[in-house]
């Protein structure tokens, strides 16, 4: 008997349908079994629960002497590891570097190599065709091997290619490389699954939007550093110091501990519970008393388990969901620079009988004007960071993401008017703001909704459907601009339109919830508010 304990009260043992018995066995040896104090005999009484059933609050943590790593992650809270955790991983996050790299990178080698206009949007496109190939393979390593194992490898790899391709002799080897850099871009996304699931369920989102600004910052980074590197030591150089985050992301990755709650899942209990005296120690916080306890083994990082009937839909509207924010954002990135070229959309037709005349091989390096334009248009993603900062928890992330798509769409529609530079400029930066905020909000949502067993490779998927939008996107912002500009933005609009419905009609509001352990409903999973909502409301 627990000392202090005085009372009894009758002890009711939850049992899943289908579940072994041998459990009951078992809980002779964890000290679970029949008490006789006093002539009073207090049993065990096995109650049985559906698959699907939540079990009820009173019960979620019958016993003092137990505890799960939600409960411990949000006992502990957020401390002093959790601000080094940020600023490792959004130093992996600062990879925008290597993306917005390309704007800069393909004008040049556009002139300097005398390529045709076909080369340069190719070597662009290899990098999202790395991505897109590379996001399920790595959400399936971080769900099998660890989330820190998939993250290590993915920033070195990139960090690798990425110095590499500042020696490219020749266009066939710098394609080659580009597209490599791209394989291992497609897992850095996995650093918000190690960060999501070393946060209490408070300061989630909150803190998931803040490493998104080390996107932001890295964009800018890039911009300013191409200014200063590019008169004097040229491309090659650019591409060799872009890599520098993920070089000090490298060196401090030994600090990185392994998910606990990976271990836990992987059956690593001991380690598990290392890692959270270790986060307990450095954030100054007790430990919550008792025995961590071990949620059941389960296959990892399996595709099927993303399509069962709980999260088949889910699945499929966040698929589109993302397709639609990397279709969108991408795009719009594209289409700034012809609308700012041209003054607005109805100077657009005018201005492309001129570049027709043109030869392919006319190349523009780029000016100091353009670099200014360019640096402007990547700080438009600061408001969208904290204006999703302020709602996310507010209206909750589904309304969030419809708000941002709801925003992009009616801005691109205000776009069919001949409106002039200043007004276009505005449009364009909330366009940018708020479908940058849709992004962060998906970053948010997509960890939360999923259990411990496919978090990774949910995240991987969702992240491969993104790259497919941003393949496509450059079709529609330069192909079809070409013969129609009002078809180009109404594409834009649609897609949004609908992906603004899909956000409705997800079936899981992650607002207030803690992250699934286990894709079994097992007690004590769902951690809604730790009472301060019902039972049923952490369910669908």
């Amino acid at each position: 008997i627990h000392p202090g304990f005085f009372v009894l009260s009758r002890v009711v043992k939850f049992r899943r349908t289908g579940e072994s018995s041998r459990s009951e066995e078992e809980d002779g040896i964890s000290g679970e079994h029949e008490v006789q104090i006093e002539g009073v005999r207090t049993e065990l009484e096995p109650v049985e629960l559906g698959d699907g059933a939540a079990v009820p609050k009173e019960f979620a943590n019958p016993t003092d002497d137990t505890f799960m790593v939600e409960d411990a992650v949000e006992a502990i809270g957020f401390g002093k590891f959790q601000w080094k955790l940020s600023v490792i991983t959004g130093l992996a996050w600062a990879n925008a570097m290597e993306m917005m790299i390309l704007s800069i990178l393909a004008p040049q080698l556009h002139c300097e190599w005398r390529l045709p206009s076909w080369k340069v949007a190719l070597l662009t496109s290899v990098v999202f065709v790395g991505m897109m190939s590379s996001s399920t393979l790595w959400g399936n390593i971080s769900d099998q091997y660890g989330r820190k194992t998939g993250l290590k490898i993915s920033v070195l790899w990139t960090l690798y290619y990425g110095i590499l391709s500042g020696f490219a002799p020749i266009y066939s080897w710098i394609l080659v490389l580009r597209g490599l850099v791209g394989f291992g871009i497609g897992g850095v996304p996995q650093s918000v699954t190690l960060y999501a699931e070393f946060l209490p369920m408070k300061a989630r989102a909150k803190c998931i939007l803040l490493i998104e600004v080390f996107w932001a910052l890295g964009t800018v980074f890039e911009v300013l550093l191409a200014v200063v590197v590019m008169p004097t030591l040229g491309w090659r150089w650019l591409l060799i110091l872009s890599a520098l985050p993920l070089l000090l992301f490298a060196g401090l990755c030994f600090w990185l501990p392994e998910s606990a709650r990976y271990d836990v899942l992987s059956g690593n209990q001991e380690k598990a519970l290392a890692t959270l005296k270790r986060i307990a120690t450095e954030n100054g916080a007790p430990m919550p008393l008792g025995k961590l306890v071990v949620s059941r083994q389960e296959d990892r990082g399996k595709m099927r388990d993303l399509f069962t009937p709980h999260f088949r839909w889910t699945t499929l509207l966040l698929w589109f969901i993302w397709f639609s924010n990397a279709f969108s954002y991408y795009g719009l990135v594209l289409l700034t620079t012809e609308l700012f070229q041209a003054g607005d959309v109805c100077s657009i037709s005018s201005r492309r009988q001129e570049v027709k005349a043109k030869c392919s091989l006319t190349c523009e390096y780029l000016t100091e004007e353009d670099y200014t334009d360019l640096l402007w248009t990547t700080l438009s993603e600061f408001p969208g960071v904290l204006v999703t900062l302020w709602i996310i928890d507010r209206i909750g992330r589904k309304k969030t993401m419809a708000l941002s798509f709801l925003v992009f769409s009616f801005c691109s529609l205000l776009l069919f008017l001949c409106v002039g530079r200043n007004v276009l400029t505005v449009l364009l930066f909330i366009a940018r703001a708020f479908i940058s905020g849709g992004f962060q909000a998906a970053y948010v949502y997509t960890p939360e909704v999923y259990p411990t067993a496919t978090r990774a490779l949910g995240l991987g998927t969702c992240s491969g459907m993104a790259r497919v939008g941003a393949l496509i996107t450059p079709f529609i912002a330069q192909v079809m601009l070409e013969s129609s500009v009002y078809l180009t933005l109404l594409v834009y609009s649609g897609c949004c339109l609908l992906a603004a419905l899909a956000s409705c009609f997800l079936p899981i509001e992650t607002k207030g919830r803690g992250l699934q352990e286990s894709s079994h409903k097992e007690w004590g999973q769902e951690m809604v508010g730790r009472g301060s909502h019902s039972p049923g409301e952490s369910q669908e």
